[in-house]
């Protein structure tokens, strides 16, 4: 039996907040950009004692060492589980007696990975921690979408708020049928008023999905980039992908799929590319595009950091407006 929540909010998906949530965090991510940029004071003590539990059970890189830094920014611990040979789980503990056991310890909250569909909704149901989403299967990736809107409204130039993205069309092109940070950013941007356009090669881009969400889905590359101020682009999922689904070889896919610098001039003039890593270069973005002066991929990362710093107090319960106020200068 779970007692009581410990304060503070869950994020398990995008839905989890509502429009002045969303643009709160975000005003709350800019002003603690210097913090999370290492430009501020090394340490800020907003989550002072707090203890922060990270189970990733899928390779992670970015965003893992991302929700580190973050924790490490505002004061908190943070510590590690898997459920490995070294785990308890050698020994016959089942998973939900395990995760119990840990809560029992105390922790404000968890940030958790896996490749179950749901399975951050489902681990809220069943601790007093409070829950963060930093991936589930091929749902949702919420803290990715929160930190791609903070890059798009930084690079036209606009405020966190309602309305903030009315008249800038972003295409997110690529695996859509496996990537949860399309479905979260198709979620989030639209809530922003962004116009989304889908694109992606044959069963990569299901239709029942752009009909569900009520975007338009492009019949080809060319079609979503034009016009549009952001490219976002995606990885193909190969750990995703069922048996029996034909790909073509990178090279194929490239010239039909990839961000080329020719296709880079069918965005609008001031259009920016994204991408949430890892890159595969030469298959769905060429090294030029990648590494070129519209690209926003690296500042993608440095702005993570600043997002998850506000979603962990969000989530540990602390107001980031009390603490702004009283620690920044």
């Amino acid at each position: 039996m779970v007692g009581a929540r410990r304060p503070g909010r869950d994020l398990c998906e995008v839905g989890d907040l509502d429009l002045g949530e969303t643009c709160a965090l975000l005003a709350a991510a800019r002003a603690l950009l210097p913090l999370a940029a290492g430009d501020g004071p090394r340490k800020f003590q907003a989550l002072r004692g707090a203890v922060i539990l990270r189970i990733f059970a899928e390779p992670s890189t970015r965003t893992r060492l991302s929700f580190e830094v973050a924790a490490r920014r505002l004061g908190a611990q943070i510590v590690d589980f898997a459920a490995d040979a070294g785990s308890s789980a050698a020994k016959g503990e089942t998973e939900l007696d395990a995760l119990r056991n840990l809560d029992a310890m105390g922790f404000d909250a968890v940030i958790v990975r896996d490749r179950r569909d749901g399975h951050a909704r489902w681990l809220s149901t069943q601790l007093r921690a409070r829950v963060v989403n930093a991936g589930d299967g091929a749902n949702e990736h919420p803290t990715q979408a929160l930190l791609d809107a903070l890059t798009i409204l930084e690079a036209f130039a606009r405020a966190p708020a309602p309305g903030a993205m009315q008249g800038l069309r972003v295409a997110i092109c690529g695996d859509l049928r496996h990537g949860r940070v399309g479905r979260s950013n198709l979620r989030l941007l639209r809530a922003l008023g962004a116009e989304v356009v889908l694109a992606g090669p044959g069963e990569l881009a299901p239709v029942a999905l752009a009909a569900a969400e009520g975007v338009q889905l492009a019949e080809d590359l060319e079609t979503a980039l034009r016009g549009a101020h952001v490219a976002m682009m995606l990885r193909i999922q190969r750990e995703r992908l069922g048996a029996g689904l034909a790909l073509p070889d990178d090279a194929s896919y490239h010239r039909a799929w990839g961000l080329t610098p020719a296709r880079l001039e069918l965005l609008d003039p001031a259009g920016v590319v994204l991408h949430p890593g890892p890159m595969n270069r030469g298959v769905e973005i060429a090294d030029a595009v990648a590494d070129g002066p519209r690209s926003r991929i690296l500042r993608q990362v440095t702005l993570g950091v600043a997002v998850r710093m506000a979603v962990l107090a969000r989530a540990c319960g602390v107001s980031l407006e009390t603490c702004l106020k009283e620690q920044l200068p």
